[in-house]
């Protein structure tokens, strides 16, 4: 792996800002799935153990370039605190005075949560100027979240222009992984792609048809698929048979797509099967994480949706890498730049 990492740069005593993806879900005030929290863990305690101080940056919701209550990473505060095991303060903005005033003031094992990074309509827009300002009073720049990392962002890839810039522990374990999807996998090899937006998973469909033995399709995708005629090779499997109104495949397709995963040796999974918010709409995607526990197969499994079934049923212990990513898997494996990744690049 040619990029630069955390474990091979002098970070003693350095003020770090700290690229993770907070962008969780929230119910009543709190988080839903603790998950790409906790995946910042390492990376955190390892700098601590350097005697850094650390300022986590992150997007939540979409903001649209305004200062929004409702999307403010204050309301994160006891969660990312009890999921870190450390004292966190809120910084109400997260670049100038503040930011800097908050790192001077910063005691040994607090940590600063920086306000949405999306407040500011120059992340997503990339502007230069905008992660100057980001950069200022920072020694070091660490990307941590794998799930960004197809974007051309301020956050993501402008700041490496200002600081030294090394990947974190958990988004290099995430291109491990990614690399072993694509390059060294047991046989029989199952994806299993669901969702929504056809066009987003059409790359993703083509190189697991190209290198796996099955490619099964549930979801929205499949709906789509089918109205608009698709055609694939036979490797791809669509669903033959649906639930009421096309919101769950049916018991036909069901009994086909888990004797395909029983007998796998690996298995990639991306996105739900079926409208599972709905519990009567879950039945196949329940079924299709039965089938993949008891397939004892190598398991990797990414997106918001498909973590959220995880938690629901208490199964992520269960499955053999759970990955931050979602879009950015699937742009990983498609074969899409990844923005993120190539601004860490060694050479």
């Amino acid at each position: 792996m040619d990029i630069k990492k955390i474990q091979d740069a002098e970070m003693e005593n350095k003020k770090i800002l700290l690229r993770v993806d907070f962008n969780v879900a929230v119910e009543n005030g709190r988080v839903k799935e603790k998950f790409k929290i906790e995946a910042a863990k390492e990376t955190v305690n390892y700098l601590l153990s350097k005697n850094c101080k650390i300022a986590l940056l992150s997007h939540f919701g979409r903001p649209e370039g305004k200062v929004d209550p409702d999307f403010s990473l204050e309301q994160l505060v006891p969660d990312v605190a009890e999921s870190l095991g450390v004292k966190i303060n809120f910084i109400s903005d997260c670049l100038g005075e503040k930011v800097a005033d908050g790192l001077e003031k910063a005691s040994d094992k607090e940590v600063l949560l920086l306000e949405n990074v999306r407040f500011y309509s120059g992340d997503e827009s990339n502007n230069e100027e905008f992660a100057e300002k980001l950069a200022a009073g920072f020694d070091v720049f660490i990307n941590d979240a794998f799930s960004v990392c197809h974007r051309d962002q301020a956050s993501v890839t402008g700041i490496t222009k200002f600081l030294p810039s090394f990947a974190g522990f958990q988004l290099q374990k995430e291109i491990e992984e990614m690399e072993k999807l694509m390059r060294d996998y047991a046989r029989p090899a199952v994806a299993i792609i669901g969702g929504a937006k056809i066009e987003t998973k059409l790359s993703v469909i083509k190189f697991f048809d190209e290198k796996y033995d099955h490619v099964l399709v549930g979801g929205k995708i499949a709906n789509e698929a089918l109205e608009k005629n698709m055609t694939f090779s036979e490797k791809v499997i669509l669903p033959t048979d649906f639930a009421e109104d096309h919101f769950d495949v049916g018991p036909e397709t069901i009994n086909k797509f888990s004797d395909i995963i029983k007998s796998a040796k690996t298995i990639v999974w991306n996105g739900p099967t079926g409208k599972f918010e709905e519990e009567k709409f879950a039945v196949s995607t329940n079924a299709v994480l039965e089938a993949v526990i008891q397939s004892g197969a190598y398991t990797v499994v990414g997106g918001g949706e498909t973590l959220e079934v995880l938690e629901k049923n208490d199964a992520m212990d269960k499955i053999s890498f759970v990955s931050t990513g979602g879009g950015a898997m699937l742009s990983y494996l498609g074969g899409e730049k990844m923005p993120g990744i190539e601004a860490l690049r060694s050479s």
